[in-house]
């Protein structure tokens, strides 16, 4: 209960707030990208200072309520005929499919609805628990000519699901749009890129809640028991909303001068990663349980030497308990809390203490690392094979990171140790179709050449050309030895040293990662940044331009946003100016990849009598599943296709691009 007889000596009035300090009103709602109140707010109270009301004015002019919804249910079959002609007399078409699952292979339709003009949309129901459901394949021959009818844009949010589930069908969706896509290129690391989102930024609407309809927990229904007029209430919004996001987007990437990054890099590869879904991957079930079987009596093992040292049995996953005996029975480290209070063990907090000597807290990281080894796939990539194809099929995600990089989900590849041997053996849970074989393409060094390219640094260029060993390079550079005398251990000090700059490493980070003190790792770091003096000038360029602007460019044109880049907060700001010097070069790496990706796919599609598919892209490597007698043929084609980007009009590479090539049953044995 609140304390209602406090002691205040003013009257209740006196805490009127008589004048509004409207310039950090505006500047707090702008950092918090409070967009409908800012634009409430400067309604309000009148406009920002010159200096803002550029930026708050385009916020303003976003800011759309969404009004005269004019939403239909499709009754008649023959209905849609005017639907169909409104859309061919537009050219465009919002289209969005509802479904039984997330999963589009596993997916059965439920409804399509329509737009072709901002405020009216259509759903047809297909599959509901109700009599005025639509005959489904009337309905799809019918509207079958107009989705794949290249002069006709077919525009979707995340329209990938809805190529995957309309493809099932015999639908070919051609000429695709994506407005999830086109708030990625225009807002890459400011927000999120889902139609809520979107709509509450862009057009000041909040969108009706899938959980408002089917509800959650005991109680959740399938969509396919909603009242139909609710149902159509929501699908038909989804359609609209689109629509008007569409229009929105497009006329911002043209004014950014951002649409050739859009039509570039990002519409080919809708097809090209739904084909790869499709595709999936097949994997050895039993390899698996023989695995899990493995890592159990090695987690069994850590745990027997855990007890052994905290001299009881505790929950090794209980954070609490676990910080009891770091903290309290052990003392091996001075007293860390978490924000909550709690004691804090995260991986940062035992690396410390592993690298100060401590038994204990390596063996906790070597059983979490096994745990979530056994838990994320031994034990649970079995569960996401399709009982239909026996492969699984990942979901690549096109914009969920800041850079461009590709990411993965159910099941998530993209995060498979490679250092670790137990790692490796994950991977050999990967295997070929009989009569194939697997063919990996891995792309050399290619942020550090990226980085040399970027940073013009004539030193690694020159080495890069040469074909010479670009770790055994730096080490002579930063140690002053000849290069034919660096020892094994120098060669990994400097190879950790390329690789940690390309993520803004610390001295700190790098004593840790190569085991010197702070001193010696500064020492390293000076030297190198005095042999390669442009590297540290490009950092120090990057860091500042994005302090100025908010974000930076890869070498292709794509933005990446860092909005706390000027923050106070020492941690926060670090992290953000890190973040920014790895942007351009990972984000340049993933393009590189993508047009890589693009290439490749057409040219598959020419050499039809070639029995080959590409099944996955993780990082800097393609993964391929090939018949043994194409090995020959298309390696060369692989390798020829991925070198040549090197050489796109985009972008003009002062070094050459190589490739890797490895071939093998399994993914974790590729020679």
């Amino acid at each position: 209960t609140l304390k209602n007889d406090a002691p205040i000596e003013k009257n209740p009035e006196e805490f009127q707030l008589k004048q509004i300090n409207k310039e950090k009103l505006y500047k707090f709602l702008r950092e918090m990208e409070f967009n409908r109140l800012l634009s409430s707010a400067i309604s309000t109270y009148g406009e920002p200072n010159f200096e803002d009301k550029k930026e708050d004015t385009k916020i303003i002019q976003t800011q759309e309520k969404i009004s005269n919804k004019n939403y239909f249910l499709i009754k008649d079959i023959k209905a849609i005929d005017d639907w169909i002609k409104e859309a061919e007399e537009v050219g465009e078409l919002a289209v969005d499919t509802e479904t039984s699952s997330l999963d589009p292979h596993q997916a059965d339709l439920i409804g399509i609805s329509l737009s072709s003009k901002i405020g009216k949309a259509c759903y047809i129901p297909l599959n509901h628990n109700s009599k005025e459901n639509i005959n489904k394949d009337l309905v799809l021959k019918k509207l079958k000519p107009l989705l794949e009818d290249p002069s006709i844009k077919k525009i979707g949010q995340n329209i990938k699901f809805d190529f995957i589930v309309l493809l099932k069908q015999g639908i070919k969706l051609s000429s695709m749009e994506d407005t999830m896509l086109m708030s990625y290129v225009l807002d890459a690391g400011k927000n999120r890129h889902n139609m809520d989102t979107l709509s509450e930024i862009h057009l000041g609407h909040k969108t009706i809640a899938f959980k408002d309809l089917v509800g959650t927990g005991k109680k959740e229904i399938k969509f396919s028991e909603v009242d139909l007029e609710k149902a159509k209430n929501y699908a038909a919004e989804d359609a609209d909303i689109t629509f008007r996001l569409y229009k929105k987007f497009y006329k911002f990437l043209k004014e950014q001068k951002l649409i050739n990054i859009y039509e570039t890099f990002e519409k080919p590869m809708i097809e090209i990663l739904a084909h790869m879904e499709i595709e999936g991957i097949k994997i050895d079930k039993d390899f698996l349980k023989i695995l899990s079987s493995k890592f159990q009596k090695k987690i069994e093992k850590i745990q027997k030497e855990v007890f052994k040292l905290s001299k009881k049995e505790f929950n090794i996953a209980s954070t609490k308990q676990l910080g009891e005996i770091i903290y309290n029975d052990l003392k091996i480290g001075g007293l860390k809390k978490t924000k909550k209070g709690g004691f804090a063990t995260n991986a940062s907090v035992l690396e410390d203490l592993a690298y100060k000597g401590h038994k204990f807290p390596q063996l906790i990281l070597d059983w979490r690392q096994l745990s979530k080894l056994k838990n994320t796939y031994s034990d649970s990539l079995p569960e996401h094979i399709n009982q239909k194809t026996k492969r699984v099929h990942t979901s690549f995600l096109l914009a969920a990171t800041s850079t461009g990089r590709l990411a993965s989900s159910e099941p998530n590849l993209q995060n498979i140790p490679i250092k670790s041997d137990d790692g490796k053996d994950i991977r050999k849970a990967f295997i070929a179709k009989k009569d194939y074989v697997l063919l990996s393409a891995d792309y050399n060094q290619i942020e550090m050449r990226i980085l040399a390219d970027l940073a013009d640094v004539k030193e690694l260029k020159k080495a890069f050309k040469n074909n010479e060993d670009i770790h055994s390079l730096t080490a002579s550079q930063i140690f002053d030895i000849e290069i034919d005398k660096i020892t094994f251990d120098q060669r990994r000090k400097a190879k950790a040293i390329n690789f940690g700059i390309i993520y803004g490493i610390s001295e700190y980070g790098l004593a840790k990662q190569i085991n010197v003190s702070n001193h010696e790792a500064k020492n390293f770091l000076n030297s190198y940044f005095l042999r390669f003096p442009e590297i540290k000038s490009y950092m120090e360029k990057t860091i500042k331009f994005c302090r100025k602007s908010g974000y930076v460019n890869n070498i292709f044109g794509r933005r990446s946003h860092f909005i706390n880049i000027n923050d106070k907060n020492y941690n926060v700001r670090n992290f953000q100016e890190r973040a920014a010097i790895n942007a351009p070069i990972q984000g340049s790496a993933s393009e590189i990849m993508r047009l890589a990706m693009i290439r490749l796919s057409k040219k598959l599609n020419l050499k039809r009598n070639f029995k080959t598919k590409m099944l996955l892209q993780i990082h800097d490597e393609l993964i391929f599943e090939t018949h043994k007698d194409d090995v020959e043929g298309i390696s060369k084609i692989i390798i020829d296709e991925m070198s040549s980007v090197s050489k796109s009009d985009l972008h003009s590479f002062s070094i050459p691009l190589t490739v890797d090539l490895n071939i093998g049953n399994n993914w974790g044995n590729l020679k």
